[in-house]
């Protein structure tokens, strides 16, 4: 019962991710090829609401789960870390048309085929955990 009202706002933001066309194929795909702002509004509104939301918990107005104040650690320095990691992640989201969370939106609107994808992610997560230890961070 708990959790009940992450899996509401889950399931809110997954239909605001279909109905705004984000989880759309089509449009990742004019995004990459610079042919529609569409996907860079809702990328530049959704990093907006970031910094608003996350300056509203600074101020103590919003609180974690469990009624504590939300810290946000500060980031290691480094470029290269996040070039390489950036570059990976963007290579990831053209090849397979879609970021991990609109992977579960793909299949909770029947597009069944991601199911590949997603045990891959998983696979691709788990074997990240195991070597994590050996790669350069």
């Amino acid at each position: 019962m708990k959790f009940l009202k992450f899996l509401l706002i889950g399931i809110f933001f997954g239909i605001v991710l279909v109905k705004s066309e984000a989880v759309s194929w089509y449009r990742i795909y004019e995004m990459f090829r610079f042919q529609s702002f569409h996907m860079y509004g809702i990328i530049g509104t959704a990093i907006a609401c970031g910094i608003i939301f996350l300056q509203i918990s600074k101020k103590g107005i919003i609180k974690s789960n469990k009624g504590a104040d939300i810290f946000v650690p500060k980031k290691e320095r480094g470029f290269k870390k996040y070039i390489i990691g950036g570059t990976i992640f963007g290579l990831g989201w053209a090849l397979i048309g879609a970021c991990p969370g609109p992977l579960y939106i793909l299949f909770g609107t029947g597009v069944y085929s991601i199911i590949i994808v997603i045990a891959a992610a998983i696979l691709g997560t788990f074997i990240y955990g195991v070597i994590k230890h050996k790669l350069p961070h």
